[in-house]
């Protein structure tokens, strides 16, 4: 089987890990990969907001990919899939229709109102004079949001009308993230613990995954800027398996169930970012791939082949596999093997913001049955590792309980050594 994964990132190579595992023992392809999937995959020099040479390279008769496995989702929200699409190539990852659910967080909450699934009260704006008065007249905190794509990073808590006024004035005036901020969501702001879930769906039946839970914020306590995402873990040891599938069926299943109607089903991985407050679930937002990091600490604790399930996505037969294995698409128990995971981001100094690059990675983590390190921002030279992003390594520790996996997770991330490195010292600490 020849497998192409589109990505460069932690989650790319978490899902190359997942796919060599595979029993159907695939063939890799990485455009462009990075420094770990040149490791166990044909790293090869495509990027991935190139979507002619993707195509040209995917329509390329030497190659005949049984599958195209899409990580990041700026080229899904671009159409990636669609292109593809059109050549007869199966595609995990949905179409630009269905994609929009990450590309426009209006969309998205335009979707969540039509379902009612629960979410913060919010307002959109595109006009700054409208907003200006929509805060003042609302009072703080508020959340201001990029509608569009900005990485992880366009989302703004505000403790004051003043911060959320300045922060709606750099989206929509100053361009601070580009186009994705000439639209904004001004939401409430919610207080409780995040959540996150992801479920494979094919267009209209979902496999839920583990549950997990991210680390956003750059620093110890939750504190300074928005990133990708520091650090994450599964389970959540605080959440049972009935109470998950509560919260899957009213999250995930009438979204998959609307955008079916609505004639843009989604085909991959659908990620709903929760928060549980005082007051019930809510929504945060959705995704349309797999999360990074949650996926470099979701897919080690799969008790299914991964691979297989992804063709499956891919061609719309994930009912029919459900139906084959016995296999409850809401019980996460069910696809998961006893254990714990906890992965803990190695970033550079300065990052999110302005942060070297070229760095060489003078030692890298020694993996073990319990250890894997995944590489994120990281490209393989003349037998050396350097740097290349802000977020440089993931590194997963497994165990038998949560304690387990903590500390096999900071023993391997404290053994990485290159100039600059900066790691959370809390990810999956104090959890009960």
């Amino acid at each position: 089987m020849k497998v192409l994964i589109i990505g460069s990132g932690g989650r790319e190579h978490a899902l190359a890990w997942g796919c060599a595992n595979s029993r159907l023992n695939p063939e890799i392809t990485c455009l462009p990969g990075n420094g770990g999937t040149a490791r166990i995959a044909r790293n090869v020099d495509i990027k991935t907001e190139d979507l002619n040479q993707i195509v040209d390279f995917v329509r390329d008769q030497r190659n005949k990919f049984d599958l195209v496995i899409v990580g990041p989702e700026a080229p899904l929200v671009a159409g990636v899939a669609d292109l593809l699409a059109e050549y007869g190539c199966p595609v995990f990852g949905p179409q630009k229709e269905a994609a929009r659910i990450e590309g426009s967080k209006a969309f998205a909450k335009q979707l969540m109102t039509q379902t009612g699934v629960p979410t913060a009260d919010y307002a959109i704006f595109s006009d700054f004079e409208a907003v200006k008065e929509h805060i003042h007249h609302r009072g703080a905190p508020l959340v201001i949001k990029a509608s569009g794509l900005a990485v992880g990073k366009g989302v703004i808590i505000c403790k004051t009308e003043a911060d959320a006024v300045a922060a709606a004035e750099a989206m929509l005036l100053r361009d601070a993230f580009g186009t994705a901020g000439h639209e904004v969501i001004v939401e409430d702001c919610l207080i409780g613990r995040e959540l996150s879930l992801l479920a494979l769906v094919d267009g209209e039946d979902v496999l839920l995954l583990p549950p997990s839970r991210d680390h956003k914020r750059a620093f110890d306590g939750d504190q300074g800027p928005n990133t990708g995402g520091m650090g994450a873990y599964s389970p959540l040891p605080e959440s049972n398996r009935t109470e998950i599938r509560r919260l899957a069926a009213t999250t995930l299943v009438p979204i998959v169930k609307k955008m079916a109607e609505n004639g843009a089903p989604f085909r991959g991985c659908l990620y709903a970012g929760l928060m549980m407050t005082d007051s019930g679930v809510r929504v945060l937002e959705y995704n349309c791939r797999f999360g990074d990091p949650e996926t470099q600490a979701i897919i080690p604790l799969l008790s299914f082949d991964i691979l297989e399930l992804m063709a499956e996505v891919a061609q719309g037969g994930l009912g029919h596999w459900l139906k084959a294995h016995h296999c409850d698409p809401l019980d996460c128990g069910k696809s998961t093997v006893a254990g714990h995971a906890v992965t803990v981001v190695a970033a550079m100094e300065g990052y999110p913001d302005k942060y070297p690059k070229g760095v060489e990675i003078t030692k890298l983590p020694e993996e073990d049955d319990n250890l894997i390190v995944f590489h994120a921002g990281t490209t393989y030279q003349a037998n050396r590792y350097y740097t290349s992003g802000g977020r440089v390594l993931a590194v997963t520790g497994l165990g038998n309980n949560h304690e387990d996996a903590v500390a096999r997770a900071y023993a391997g991330v404290e053994q990485a050594k290159f100039a600059g490195i900066r790691y959370r010292k809390d990810i999956g600490r104090g959890v009960k």
